[in-house]
């Protein structure tokens, strides 16, 4: 937090008259006050040339040469100046368009002589206290003009270590490829001329090419989410029903590996980037079909519904589900609920479809319960409206 400055109270006393200014010196210098003093309007002139931050004036009305309206004239000439208050201090009893004269030179209030001490101290505080808050309120500003450059200028080089960590990501996975490739192809040829390999051999050899066929899809979906930000940033209008019904096509035989059901009810038109939604849609839709049971078959349905200006797209199923603890944490990267014993993956293909969604301005998130199946909802700023409203039952 900034560290807050008590301002110099710095009043400036204009008076032709050094006993005038005398009285006003020694009623105002009890409060601690630094007390400026100018015995004409040209004096007073001189010293705002070298000093601008008085907290007010107090100027006599009737002086030689410059009067007191035509000072504060002057002064307010000067765009630097014009925040500082003008208190007139006069022995007359000025008509109304006088004082509204006085007004119109930038005087904030009157003060008659004989001086009043009291009413002099208080209308003085009260011009104090509003220039203390002021300054306070210009620090603060200041302070958060500080805060937020230090925002942009994080935000920036946070975009500038994610984009080479991606860039890293995706040369490092693509390396590793041409090695892996040659681990397995070699793990073959080893299996196919050492026939006469005993039982644990051929063991080992299965693991290693298992184990290699693991690290290949690691490495492709790797691949995948550094891929999800470099690729083309173009939008089109799509047709997520058309979409989404060409991936239930194109994943016909697991479907029916899995005796599932799949229903597509009309989707909407949205303007996105056609090729990475469909890869967050068809990683849903693997996830579902992942994690099914046999009894009930799998029943999956993706629907769309609207809430203010997002489209709300839907991938429901009644698989085995999870806990709704753990909402949050299946969209981080390589993050697992089960072991790759009980069923196959990386833990990112759920951190892609986030990656996508947050790229196109919207969100995922999902709602769960073991044994009651999952919903996957994908939010999407609206283009067109033309669909039913549903909800998640």
């Amino acid at each position: 937090m900034a560290v807050q400055v008590k301002p110099d109270i710095k009043l400036l006393l204009v008076d032709d008259r050094e006993d005038n200014l005398f009285a006003i010196e020694a009623i105002l210098e009890p409060d601690g006050y630094n007390l400026y003093k100018a015995r004409s309007g040209r004096a007073a002139l001189r010293i705002l040339l070298k000093e601008v931050d008085f907290t007010l004036i107090l100027m006599d009305v009737q002086m030689p040469e410059l009067n007191g309206f035509e000072t504060a004239t002057l002064i307010y000439q000067r765009e630097v100046l014009r925040h500082i208050p003008i208190i007139f201090i006069t022995a007359n009893d000025y008509p109304d368009e006088t004082m509204f004269t006085g007004y119109r030179m930038g005087g904030v209030d009157y003060i008659k002589k004989p001086i009043n001490p009291d009413l002099l101290r208080t209308k003085v505080s009260v011009f104090v206290d509003l220039y203390r808050k002021n300054h306070l309120l210009r620090q603060q500003e200041q302070h958060l003009i500080q805060l937020n450059q230090q925002l942009t200028e994080n935000i920036h080089q946070l975009r500038v270590t994610n984009e080479e960590l991606e860039r890293f990501a995706y040369a490092a996975s693509h390396d590793l490829q041409e090695p892996l490739r040659k681990i397995m192809l070699f793990s073959e040829r080893l299996v196919s001329r050492t026939r006469e390999l005993d039982t644990e051999g051929k063991g080992y050899i299965d693991k290693i090419t298992r184990a290699a066929s693991r690290m290949q899809v690691l490495i492709k979906n790797i691949l995948e989410f550094s891929r999800s930000a470099a690729d083309s940033n173009v939008f089109e209008e799509t047709d997520l029903t058309n979409l989404v019904e060409g991936l239930v096509s194109d994943l016909e035989v697991s479907i029916e590996q899995k005796n599932a059901t799949v229903t597509v009810a009309p989707l909407p038109i949205l303007k996105v980037i056609p090729t990475q939604i469909r890869q967050l849609f068809q990683n849903l839709l693997i996830n579902a079909l992942k994690f099914s049971r046999d009894d009930p078959p799998p029943f999956i349905r993706v629907f769309a519904r609207i809430d203010g200006d997002v489209c709300e797209v839907c991938v429901q199923d009644n698989g085995i589900g999870f806990e709704q603890k753990y909402a949050d944490k299946i969209f981080s990267l390589f993050s697992r609920l089960h072991s790759y014993d009980q069923f196959e993956g990386t833990g990112i293909g759920l951190a892609i479809c986030k990656k996508i969604a947050e790229k196109h301005g919207g969100r995922i998130d999902a709602y769960s319960e073991p044994g009651k199946g999952a919903t996957f909802v994908v939010g999407l700023p609206t283009l067109h409206r033309e669909i039913p409203v549903e909800s998640v039952s």
